[in-house]
């Protein structure tokens, strides 16, 4: 009783106050914030209620779809538990929604560029990440790359978009910040008028962020006098767990180095002799790419690094399940453990499914093993190492430059006649049969261009030019292959489907759909590049 009658008291002179002062202006009602809003409106309600609702409110922002009225819910989420107490904030719980949301101290996000300014320029480079929450990996790890990408490139616009709407919402919720999505990236380069557009992400690999991102592009490219998607860290997949290249190769040096050096090790041999593992944990993918984890095995193994092993959060592939790995540590005999992240942030995977103190973590599960003498963590993203950096430099570099190599190759036009050119195309899985070392034969005549490549096998039935969607429709014409004898450089011979394909343009990607024995048409993007005459 004694509550509710101080409420209505504060209202009554609430009231007397209004009345004295004459009507409230406009102006004065436009200053008044989500935060007092908020706050009067839970004044009447228990602990538990003011809670609940602020984990109801977190709940609703936790989406990875923008819309709208995203950063209007963000805000008053954020209003709401500014005004819980202490207590309060702790009985916040929510199918997503618990106290770190906005609690957990993750550095000061002042230190932070989200690059989201406009007047860009006619050239710019979008560094695309999936993004983190951790305000110190953000400014670190993403920072960094996106800074030594502009410092490489100054006559290029350096911005920023993350494909993570999840994590935007949260570092705007939290702490104020506007971080672009990929489309609001996209109509920010349209608006500003950029000519030239490259997109670098900072992706690990070609898996389901990078193909969304390809995907997301499509419906913009148009709006761009050129575009090019630079290599994600460890480049091309290849087609099984012994395909290594000098991106991956780069890669593991580098983070074994650095491992190293922060356990207190002069070398990886070192270490090996004081039977010290190094356990290095990706996130893990159901996406064919997955091959990608394997492959940086076989990496470490052919580097020598005996005593590193690969993981990943989702135990894709299967190898490299938490539990597997564990074995193959203790299989292999050593006793003392240290956890990295094979990650280019570290992040929320890092610092809880690595080293939290939960006991499905990795570090809890180590030591629930009582196998090891000692397991310990280091907290450290792949985007703070500079050699690393240095990657992501030269992938933005080599697109640049095939950029430019892109546009003049389209403006120069073939004479008639007979020319061997590069046939190249955006998955491991189609390409050219091996003994043509990419390459077929090009064909002008009066201005038109038809090329006469020559596949794997013969497991490719028909290629139709354009989208995979045109292809399955009636009356598609599609392209009919012809069976070519392949001889081998070891003598032996297979049959296998060749095409004779309309090259629109020398040096642009164009769509080029093809369907499988079992039916099912898939798009894919190629390209034909460097033609030379044949005398």
């Amino acid at each position: 009783m004694r509550k509710k009658l101080l409420t209505v008291t504060l209202a009554s002179l609430m009231a007397l106050s209004l009345a004295a002062c004459g009507k409230t202006e406009n102006k004065t009602e436009a200053t008044t914030t989500v935060a007092t809003e908020a706050t009067t409106q839970s004044d009447a309600k228990s602990s538990e209620e003011k809670a609940a609702e602020v984990a109801s409110l977190i709940d609703a922002i936790y989406v990875q779809e923008f819309t709208p009225d995203t950063y209007t819910k963000c805000e008053k989420a954020k209003a709401a538990w500014d005004a819980l107490t202490d207590e309060e904030k702790e009985m916040v719980e929510g199918e997503f929604a618990d106290p770190d949301y906005f609690g957990r101290d993750t550095g000061d996000a002042a230190k932070d560029d989200p690059l989201n300014m406009d007047d860009i320029g006619e050239n710019e480079i979008l560094v695309v990440s999936f993004g983190t929450s951790f305000n110190d990996s953000r400014a670190t790890d993403i920072g960094g790359i996106e800074k030594k990408i502009q410092a490489a490139n100054p006559d290029w616009s350096v911005r920023r978009a993350f494909t993570a709407q999840i994590i935007i919402n949260h570092v705007y919720a939290r702490d104020n910040e506007k971080i672009d999505n990929v489309d609001q990236a996209l109509d920010r380069a349209v608006k500003s008028g950029v000519k030239n557009l490259i997109i670098q992400p900072t992706h690990l690999m070609h898996g389901a962020e990078y193909d969304e991102l390809v995907a997301a592009l499509d419906s913009y490219k148009d709006k761009f006098e050129s575009v090019k998607v630079a290599e994600p860290l460890l480049g091309e997949v290849g087609s099984d767990a012994t395909v290594i290249n000098e991106d991956k190769e780069n890669v593991a040096k580098e983070v074994v180095a650095a491992a190293v050096k922060e356990a207190g090790f002069d070398s990886i041999e070192a270490a090996d002799k004081d039977s010290v593992a190094f356990v290095l944990m990706g996130h893990g993918t159901s996406h064919t790419a997955k091959i990608t984890y394997s492959q940086m095995q076989t990496q470490m193994n052919t580097l020598g690094y005996k005593n590193v092993f690969i993981g990943t959060v989702e135990g894709e592939p299967e190898e490299t399940e938490c539990s597997k790995v564990i074995e193959a540590v203790k299989a292999a005999g050593y006793k003392k453990v240290v956890l990295r992240p094979l990650m280019v942030v570290a992040g929320d995977h890092a610092n809880n499914d690595m080293a939290g103190d939960d006991e499905d973590s990795w570090k809890s599960m180590f030591i629930a093993a009582k196998a090891f003498d000692s397991v310990d963590t280091q907290i450290s993203g792949l985007g703070r190492i500079e050699a690393i950096e240095d990657i992501y430099v030269a992938h933005t570099k080599a697109a640049i430059e095939a950029l430019g190599s892109s546009a003049s190759a389209s403006e120069a036009k073939l004479e008639d006649g007979e020319y061997e050119a590069v046939f190249t195309t955006d998955s491991s899985m189609f390409h050219i049969n091996e003994a043509y070392d990419n390459k077929g034969k090009l064909t002008v005549k009066d201005g038109v261009m038809t090329m006469h490549i020559v596949l794997t096998s013969d497991k490719i039935v028909n290629l139709y030019p354009g989208s995979a969607e045109d292809a399955a429709k009636d009356g598609a014409e599609l392209y009919q292959p012809t069976k070519e004898t392949v001889e081998y450089s070891d003598g032996t011979t297979e049959e296998a489907n060749a095409f004779d394909i309309t090259v629109p343009a020398i040096g642009e990607e164009f769509d080029l759909a093809l369907i499988g024995a079992k039916g099912k048409w898939y798009d894919h993007k190629v390209k034909v590049t460097d033609p030379v005459k044949v005398q």
